[in-house]
């Protein structure tokens, strides 16, 4: 916590998988501005304002790390990553400090800008979700990522974290809590899923 007694955030991002989908190895480790996605994504959420980021890694975890260079950020292994997002969203809402709130953010997510992660650290309310979304087709808000969990929420939303779901059952739960921000200026929030979406590294 800060010397004004207001809680910092933690950003807590996401690289365990395997990248199946995609066929090229954990998406962690995809090459990106000359780098890795992984290190660009952690720097990114650290420029934009967060106190700390915690990496949680999974699939080829010694890897990830033997050919990357996360030393300005907080590197967790989570065992249990083949079980689905859920795991690691807890193992990593477990490792932010105890008194902040929590950023959630994905690592195939290329298009994160640290203008996106300061908009909703300025945007968030006291026991809200402050939540990145993009403009569909029809131009309608969608929910995306990042995701800010107010510190008096981040327990509840990670016991409701199960399989492939992250803070999904506990946003279906309380979508009154729920504030979107639109970042569609910034970024269209998509996921680097599958091949035709490479071009999202260029």
């Amino acid at each position: 916590m800060g010397d004004s007694g207001v809680p910092g955030t933690t950003a807590v991002l996401l690289a365990a998988g395997a990248g199946t989908r995609l066929g090229l190895g954990p998406k962690a480790l995809l090459p990106f501005r000359g780098r890795t996605l992984v290190e660009v994504l952690a720097d990114v959420l650290l420029a934009g304002g967060c106190r700390e980021v915690v990496t949680v890694l999974g699939a080829d975890a010694a890897t990830v790390r033997a050919a990357t260079d996360l030393s300005r950020h907080r590197v967790i292994d989570n065992p249990g990553w083949a079980t689905g997002m859920g795991s690691s969203f807890r193992a990593g809402v477990a490792a932010a400090a105890p008194e902040d709130h929590v950023l959630i953010a994905l690592v195939d997510q290329p298009g994160l800008a640290p203008d996106t992660v300061s908009r909703l650290l300025a945007a968030h309310r006291p026991g809200r979700v402050t939540a990145a979304a993009y403009r569909d087709a029809e131009g309608k808000l969608q929910r995306g990522h990042p995701l800010l969990l107010d510190a008096r929420l981040r327990a509840e939303a990670a016991e409701t974290a199960t399989g492939d779901a992250g803070a999904r059952v506990f946003l279906q739960a309380h979508p009154d809590l729920v504030d979107l921000v639109d970042c569609s200026d910034l970024s269209g929030g998509e996921d680097l899923d599958a091949p035709e979406q490479l071009r999202l590294l260029d």
